[in-house]
């Protein structure tokens, strides 16, 4: 059994711990909530996005451009992984990490080559602790990224993608759903689905959007190099809303863990206490009971 410094020692220690912990709950919180703000302001422009590209696709009719090219035969896949650069934050990493081995393994099982991007630390010193083939590595911005970073990572992807070293390009991120839950997402990201193109589903119903079902507009330049330029753009701001979506989902995983460690450190401290009573009140008995023995010696 341990004796009552032992006990006093881990309690003052487990203390410690949770004012660490509860301090970093604190601070997650509140990026948190900057976090979704920064969402909320982000969906409508995105949205947006893909009705004005419906828009100029019907304008533009049938075209041939490189990120809308869909490859017969998908011979090497890009993985996306996009994690955080710090841990405590329970399994947000390793859900995403977990989810991109799996569909490497799925890829291998079509013979299929995979390569490798990621933005993190953690991915990127998982995948290269298992010797994969990580082309290249953002870092350093995970808590709170910029539409800079989101562009870094789309013309890499792109580049890869227009100049055939890759067939098919998907993102794997946590979807962020609330502070207590995060849904891995797998998007792919190109080529552009011929879908999108369509518009969202309320503006193939009859009344719903009519400049997207019949464009009555003069475009200047043409539809077809509008469509072009819009189309890398289109790129980036998934990028964006992948990682604004991550950066929301960190702050509420590591908050949720820290909250859970404090927890454990409170029930932690009350079990410790409740020992270290039993250990005093039994030194105390002991010691009665010595000093007992000794009256009883000295009247013998």
């Amino acid at each position: 059994m341990a004796s009552l410094q032992d006990l006093k020692r881990r309690v003052r220690s487990i203390t410690n711990t949770r004012k660490v912990t509860r301090a970093m709950e604190l601070v997650a919180s509140a990026r948190l909530r900057r976090a979704q703000m920064r969402i909320e302001a982000m969906r409508p422009y995105a949205d947006r996005m893909l009705e004005l590209m419906a828009g100029v696709s019907h304008a533009a009719g049938a075209v041939r451009l490189p990120l809308l090219e869909q490859r017969e035969e998908v011979k090497r896949v890009a993985i996306v992984a996009v994690t955080a650069d710090r841990g405590l934050a329970g399994g947000f990493n390793a859900q995403v990490v977990r989810q991109a081995l799996a569909l490497q393994r799925e890829a291998r099982a079509a013979g299929q080559e995979v390569v490798w991007f990621s933005t993190g630390r953690k991915a990127a010193s998982t995948l290269r602790f298992r010797r994969l083939d990580v082309v290249q590595s953002w870092i350093g911005f995970s808590e709170r990224p910029g539409y800079g970073d989101a562009q870094a990572i789309a013309h890499a992807v792109s580049d890869a993608f227009v100049q055939r070293e890759v067939d098919k390009v998907v993102v794997v991120y946590n979807a962020f759903v609330s502070a207590l839950t995060q849904k891995v997402t797998v998007r792919e990201l190109l080529p552009i689905s011929a879908d999108l193109l369509e518009g969202p589903e309320e503006a193939q119903q009859e009344g719903a959007f009519p400049e997207l079902a019949h464009p009555d507009f003069i475009y200047e330049p043409e539809p077809q190099e509008i469509l072009a330029r819009l189309l890398p753009v289109y790129v980036e701001t998934e990028l964006y809303r992948a990682l604004l979506e991550s950066a929301a989902s960190e702050q509420g995983a590591r908050m949720t863990a820290m909250r859970n460690a404090s927890k454990a450190a409170g029930e932690l401290i009350d079990s410790l206490t409740l020992a270290m009573n039993r250990a005093r009140q039994a030194e105390i008995t002991q010691e009665i009971l010595e000093v007992v023995a000794g009256a009883d010696a000295l009247s013998g």
